[in-house]
């Protein structure tokens, strides 16, 4: 029980931490820790995360919306195309193998609090030289919106770095814009993928470990949030960049040596 305790502690902390800083999902810390320390299958995993990001990601986007950092419009274009996405891409990662996909999740993991310590995103990047009309804005919202679906329903991870990263370089949004849109967003394909986890999957086994991760995000999420509209973007991101790659390190060593 003690260990059930610490490992759904320090993953919700972390997904939290990463939900309210910069908008990522908390299947990106939840889902390794489960897998690696406590054996949770993997597609069960992916739902308990998805579950946790529910509420925090919810009440992230509330706070940013407070700070007038979120975009309803193009955020609930974003929205439609993404949740019969989020539903397929569900239905088919259940035929995955638990072990490749945990070590996926890991490196993962790893790899992204490296980028953020490296790389934080501190500014909007350009991808384009031009400005994009509205209409084409919408287009690529719903393009957009149909590939993070899919992913984040299929891997149960990722789909908020990736909205951060088009809503940054493709859609123009400064960075807080971007991580507010993102949680607002990532709230519907959460909740969907959830759902869809929990009807092809069985995770009445594991409902201690659901109800800490859901309760340890949520808190967390709402302190990072609270506190990453008031700081500075370097800061956030270093910090939950320095989160993410001590705890993949840590999940490295248990899972490859």
């Amino acid at each position: 029980m003690l260990r059930l305790l610490i490992v759904c502690a320090a993953a919700g902390i972390a997904a939290g931490v990463g939900t309210g800083f910069a908008g990522m999902s908390a299947t990106t810390a939840i889902v390794p820790m489960l897998v690696t320390f406590l054996g949770v299958p993997w597609y069960e995993s992916v739902g308990i995360g998805l579950a946790s990001d529910v509420l925090a990601s919810a009440f992230s986007a509330y706070v940013y919306k407070k700070n007038d950092n979120l975009d309803l419009k193009h955020g609930a274009v974003m929205v439609a195309a993404v949740l019969l996405m989020t539903i397929l891409g569900s239905y088919f990662s259940q035929y995955m193998p638990d072990l490749e996909m945990g070590r996926l999740s890991v490196v993962f993991t790893t790899l992204m609090g490296l980028r953020f310590i490296v790389l934080p995103a501190t500014k909007q990047t350009k991808l384009f030289g031009f400005q994009i009309p509205e209409n084409r804005r919408m287009l690529l919202s719903v393009i957009c919106g149909v590939g993070i679906g899919f992913y984040c329903g299929f891997m149960g991870l990722g789909g908020g770095m990736m909205m951060l990263f088009i809503l940054t370089t493709i859609l123009r949004y400064d960075l807080k814009t971007a991580v507010g849109t993102s949680v607002f967003v990532m709230t519907f394909i959460a909740f969907t993928g959830a759902c869809s986890h929990f009807y092809f999957g069985d995770v009445t086994n594991y409902i201690p470990a659901l109800v800490l991760c859901i309760a340890f995000t949520l808190v967390s999420a709402l302190i990072a949030s609270a506190l990453s509209n008031r700081m500075k973007d370097k800061t956030t991101n270093r910090v939950t960049g320095v989160v993410l790659f001590g705890l993949g390190l840590m999940m490295l060593w248990e899972s490859f040596l």
